[in-house]
């Protein structure tokens, strides 16, 4: 039965067997496989099975699934190919287990062995031989410091190890920090998928020992002879050397042979002792730069998950599969949207998915400056250009060389501005304020707006020449109540994040604080939600988070009638109630004059209009 191992994440060591038809793999519980993560999209991938073969798909997950490293579009998968998904890593096992592209497969003998008749060598009985060796381990370390992935070390490790020793079969085992095998990996001369035994009872002894092990004869020996692996594999002569880096042990290189005219003697012993300490070091090196990376990679995924890029709902599926195919290019791109729909998270999702990613981001609201302030913030000034340029400064578009560059809400910029812009468009080059010398750029350019530019061009409040060049590629981030599907996922997340950040230990949202949440319109999308659950994590006192903890103005403007009355909401149901008394009644006063109405009620107009806003009863009160 073929299966998928975890190892790598939370899970790690968990197998599952694929014997469904369609296996889907997600964070919800009612997946086949549920990998319960922030990292996991609910439904994340499925594997199908065809005949024999299996065909694996991603499901527009945020993350996406790699098979490889490389994207799995309805890829066929091969026994041994990993599974990237989230922060987890699987390996596939068909039902043929020997067919691993490099590595063979490993077996442990655990039998004991008497070890009084093998040759022991300390690590440093060795350093004096290795003068004779230097030109062969010049060649090899040269060899070997070219590679990367660890994969591909041991492969090579091995590989140059069997040019000068005649060994049969090879393995490099890896131990974590409890001493237990975090890595494996095998080769067999003679035979590519053949598996490779090994004597556990030795790799134990030099591991404790921290000295290499020489052992001929084998068969010769009852005792040794005794051992199941060494029997199956008829191995006549084996040799164990530690890989020792300072004081800390990375694990062992094991090598035997079959063949009684070719046993190992002393030379090779002193020689692989030599090449273990040689690999030590790009070993731990390998592992530590995969480390990295995948470190990176989650905080490259958390950043996002953590700036609540996040939705399940068509709409932003729609938008996940737009920033997925325009990432790539280097087109221009426009983001439409209300404000507080994640119009930059959006760009910082195109940008991190780039070419350009290990370059610059850098963003400028362009409502937040003046023309003057905002020109200069763009483009630099040289020293003396205006009042108060005591220096020279470099400007956003030099800071973004190579990078990224995203300008929030450019439908703001002032007309003689986006001249200046459009010409970094077109000619790729630019000069500081005060300046005449021209300054070459290479930019990815990203805008948002809330306004609707093709209208405004129209208008003539936006050049018509700078809007074509911006609409190359155009897409419209959906206002949080057109995907209501995805409020509940925001909120728990924001609950999530705010209160670990002040260390509040909440249960989650209550059903009628959640209720209450999906009844609400919130004009001000998923900038609002999220202040409204740092509002409710910061004043609630419960474990849970209660409709009271929410913002008065989402008790205002829903619906209460459905609620318990017993609940605590029959107490805001009340005071919605008398509002609304005190305004139609204010209102009759002033014979419908809201600006009389607010001085009766003795509140600013602006505020009774957006009290009215809050109630819905405009209608009623014009009526």
């Amino acid at each position: 039965m073929s299966k998928l191992l975890v190892i790598e994440g939370k899970n790690k060591g968990d197998s599952f067997e694929l014997n469904a038809e369609k296996t889907f793999i997600g964070r919800e519980s009612t997946n086949e496989i549920p990998l319960n993560d922030g990292s996991v999209s609910r439904r994340h991938c499925v594997i199908e099975k065809k005949d024999n073969n299996y065909l694996i798909n991603d499901l527009g997950s945020l993350n996406g699934t790699l098979i490889n490293d490389r994207k799995a579009e309805n890829s066929l998968l091969h026994h041994g190919d990993t599974i990237k998904i989230g922060d987890f890593t699987l390996r596939f096992l068909g039902e043929n287990e020997s067919d691993l592209p490099l590595s063979s497969v490993i077996n442990f003998d655990r039998n004991d062995l008497d070890l009084s008749k093998t040759v022991s060598l300390k690590f440093n009985e060795a350093v004096g031989a290795m003068a004779r060796d230097f030109v062969a381990l010049m060649q090899f370390s040269t060899k070997i410091n070219s590679v990367r992935g660890l994969e591909k070390l041991q492969n090579e490790i091995l590989s140059q190890v069997f040019e000068v020793i005649p060994a049969q079969e090879g393995a490099i085992l890896l131990t974590d920090e409890d001493g237990d095998f975090a890595e494996v990996y095998g080769m067999n001369r003679d035979d590519q998928n053949g598996a490779v035994n090994v004597s556990q009872t030795i790799i134990k002894q030099v591991l404790q020992e921290k000295s290499s092990i020489l052992a001929n004869n084998i068969f010769a020996d009852n005792k040794l002879g005794e051992a199941e692996s060494l029997f199956i594999s008829m191995t006549s002569s084996l040799l164990c050397v530690p890989l020792l880096l300072l004081e800390k042990t990375l694990g062992v290189i094991y090598l035997a042979t079959k063949n009684a005219h070719s046993v190992f003697d002393e030379s090779h012993l002193r020689f692989v002792t030599a090449i273990a300490g040689i690999s030590a070091v790009a070993i731990e090196n390998a592992r530590n730069l995969e480390f990295l990376e995948r470190e990176n990679e989650r905080l490259r995924s958390e950043t996002l998950l953590e700036k609540n890029m996040l939705g399940e709902s068509p709409a932003m599926q729609k938008v996940f599969g737009l920033i997925a195919k325009v990432a790539p290019s280097d087109s221009t791109v426009l983001i439409e949207g209300e404000s507080g729909t994640g119009k930059e998270l959006a760009a910082r999702a195109i940008h991190l998915n780039s070419r350009r990613k290990d370059k610059p981001f850098v963003a400028i609201n362009c409502a937040a400056l003046t023309e003057t302030l905002l020109e200069s913030e763009l483009f630099g000034h040289e020293r003396g250009a205006f009042t108060g340029a005591v220096a020279q400064k470099k400007g956003k578009i030099e800071f973004a060389q190579g990078g990224t560059l995203f300008l929030d809400e450019i439908g703001e910029m002032a007309l003689p501005l986006q001249a200046k812009l459009l010409r970094v468009l077109q000619e790729r080059e630019f000069e500081r304020v005060g300046g005449l010398k021209i300054i070459k750029t290479d930019i990815r350019l990203i805008t948002a707006t809330n306004r609707n530019l093709e209208e405004e061009s129209k208008a003539g409040n936006f050049r018509q020449d700078l809007f074509y060049r911006l609409n190359v590629v155009r897409f419209l981030m959906p206002n949080l109540r057109e995907r209501k599907e995805d409020i509940l996922l925001l909120a728990e997340s924001f609950t999530e994040k705010f209160a670990g950040q002040m260390n509040r230990r909440l249960r989650g949202i209550s059903t009628k604080a959640k209720k209450l949440l999906l009844n609400y319109d919130f004009p001000g999308n998923v900038r609002e939600l999220e202040n409204a659950m740092e509002r409710a994590v910061v004043l609630g006192s419960s474990e849970w988070i209660l409709p009271e903890d929410l913002p008065e103005n989402m008790l205002e403007s829903v619906n209460l009638q459905g609620f318990d009355e017993n609940s605590p909401l029959n107490y805001h149901n009340a005071v919605q109630a008398k509002k609304k008394e005190l305004i139609y009644k204010a209102f009759q006063e002033a014979k419908g004059s809201y600006v009389e109405a607010a001085k009766i009620l003795d509140v600013h107009p602006n505020y009774l209009h957006r009290l009215i806003r809050n109630l819905n009863i405009k209608d009623e009160l014009e009526s």
